[in-house]
Order: structure tokens, then sequence, then C-alpha cells
């Protein structure tokens, strides 16, 4: 909302004498606002609304990629502490913040990842 009022003061200040310049211009800065958000805004939180849903339906068994680039399974979800414990190899699990994980894999995307493709 603070946006739209300085582009309205900024339209009034450029106003000019006969006032036919400010209400064109005005409404060129409502149409490049709209434009920059269904162009930008609106498909970034519609991504994070699915990965946020990704996140939220994670359970035991699960491969997963992180954003570190670790890929293991779920062996654990903790909800109070909001974190994932993921075996990476035989004697190894590490500890994940939800946060972290970027992708749930299925075996044709994990082999995918490993590949670097």
């Amino acid at each position: 909302m603070e946006s739209m009022i300085i582009f309205a003061q900024a339209a009034q200040a450029a106003q000019t004498p006969n006032g036919g310049g400010g209400s064109s211009m005005l409404l060129f800065l409502v149409l490049m606002f709209a434009a920059m958000y269904f162009l930008m805004i609106a498909p970034q939180r519609k991504r994070q609304k699915a990965h946020q849903k990704m996140i939220s339906e994670l359970q035991t068994g699960d491969k997963v990629l992180t954003i570190g680039g670790i890929i293991g399974v779920i062996t654990n979800v903790d909800n109070d502490a909001k974190t994932f414990t993921v075996k990476v190899s035989d004697n190894t699990k590490i500890e994940f913040l939800k946060s972290a994980i970027q992708d749930k894999l299925t075996d044709k995307t994990a082999s995918e990842a490993q590949q670097g493709k």
C-alpha cells in the first residue's frame, strides 16, 4: 500500500500545469505495478505454497533431496522440533530442518539427480 501512495504522490508532483498528464502517468504506474505482480510475485507464491504442501506431506520412508544436494531416506519425522532425520548411508543419519528439504524424489528423479542431469 505504501508504494501505491508514493506512486500517487509522484504522479501529482509530475502533473503538468494544464492537468492532463498526471492522471495518465498514475494509470501507467498502476498498470506497471499490476503487471509486475502477475509476472513475478504471484508465480513465486504459487511455488512456495506447493513446496510447503510437499513438506507437510513427507513421511518416514520417503526419498528426499536437501538444498545442500544430499540424497537420503527419511527415517524419523519430528513435528515438534520441525526436523527430519535422514539416513544417507548404512551407518549415517543426519537431522535436517524441514525447510532444508528441496524435493521429494522418486526412483527416476533420484537417479537423474545423482547423475547431475
